[in-house]
């Protein structure tokens, strides 16, 4: 068994802080660099509510058992890593021995596919772990963090639309703040390693903004990695689902102000009255009085229309694209079967604490 050191493996990054902010159009323009790695992401954020029901992880069963359950995970993943089958019992024992975390597992398996790849940077798009940024951070303190923002109202606009989050701008301008917020803890304690770049800087010059990037990573800027054109992963993952149509295509700068046709002034004036410190912060400009602050009874409205939306988006990407919605509801099955099977066989609690003397 052979335990490699950091210090030996490829350079830890994390995207942040949430996703439809271009994010895959960087992934895959950067991925252009052999020294660079970043795979479709695990996104184990969305196995991160059944962790509690794995117990006491000191305990090795539990702590196999999640092994196996993560590796899992990436094998019922959208879009499969190339050319690799990860071991779980081999996992296990070389990360046994090391602090125990689901985040542990998750990057055992991202470093070891970019070594595969022999990258010295390895990155993982999963921007949701924003959230779990100190942990990560005890785990690899070398790990660094590419903080990509975005006009808030472009990005509520698309995530309205897109199957991985709420279905309603009240419910997901909350989404956009705890993540900015999570993302500037990490800015204030951390600020060496951040890179801050603007999603719509990168539309109106994407070689400035890819210069930078490579720059923080030390890795070299690719002439290629301005025409996407030339990247057959753009082009796999362009076929897959209507998420990522554009992602095979230059960036259009005109989208930057597609909100516009998307969004009622109602909900531009919700964002921007929730969002403006970060929107004066980022330079993004007003275009209402932002003076509509939601109430309790505008959020349980939301809730509903969230839930009817949800089931909605669910049945049209049935009927649209079968192949994107039976690979995404594989995944949600894996997840929930997960559940099922955890409430019913109860892994090992942790200790309890031992009763004071009287």
């Amino acid at each position: 068994m052979n335990i490699i050191s950091d210090e030996d493996r490829p350079l830890p990054v994390l995207m942040i802080p949430l996703r439809r902010c271009g994010s895959h159009a960087l992934r895959l323009r950067l991925n252009f660099n052999s020294d660079f790695y970043s795979p479709y992401p695990l996104h184990i954020v969305d196995f991160m509510p059944l962790l509690p029901l794995y117990g006491d992880l000191s305990d090795d069963r539990n702590y196999f058992q999640l092994v196996v359950d993560v590796v899992g995970l990436q094998a019922v993943s959208m879009v499969k890593w190339p050319d690799v089958v990860f071991d779980p019992v081999e996992i296990f024992e070389v990360l046994s021995g090391q602090t125990r975390s689901v985040h542990k597992v998750a990057w055992e398996l991202l470093l070891r596919v970019g070594e595969r790849h022999q990258a010295r940077v390895v990155m993982d798009k999963s921007l949701d772990n924003v959230h779990y940024a100190a942990e990560l951070l005890e785990l690899l303190p070398q790990m660094r963090f590419l903080n990509v923002v975005r006009d808030p109202r472009a990005q509520v606009a698309s995530i309205n639309r897109a199957i991985i989050h709420d279905f309603d701008t009240i419910l997901n301008v909350r989404t956009w703040l705890a993540a900015y917020q999570a993302a500037d803890r990490l800015l204030a304690e951390h600020p060496d390693k951040v890179l801050t770049i603007r999603y719509e800087d990168f539309l109106t010059d994407q070689q400035t903004a890819l210069r930078q990037v490579c720059d923080f990573f030390g890795i070299a800027f690719m002439p290629q990695m301005l025409d996407i054109r030339g990247s057959a992963e753009a082009a796999q993952i362009a076929q897959r689902s209507a998420l990522w149509s554009s992602n095979h295509f230059p960036p259009i700068i005109a989208h930057a102000d597609k909100f516009k046709q998307q969004l009622s002034m109602r909900e531009i004036e919700i964002i921007e009255t929730a969002c403006r410190p970060y929107m004066e912060r980022y330079g993004y400009t007003l275009l209402t009085d932002a003076n509509l602050p939601v109430d309790a009874n505008m959020a349980l409205e939301a809730e509903e229309r969230s839930r009817q939306g949800r089931q909605q988006a669910w049945e049209d990407l049935k009927q649209k694209n079968y192949r994107d919605y039976i690979l995404r509801q594989c995944r949600a099955d894996y997840l929930a079967n997960l559940k099922l099977r955890l409430l019913r066989e109860p892994l090992a609690a942790p200790p309890k604490p031992a009763a004071l003397a009287s």
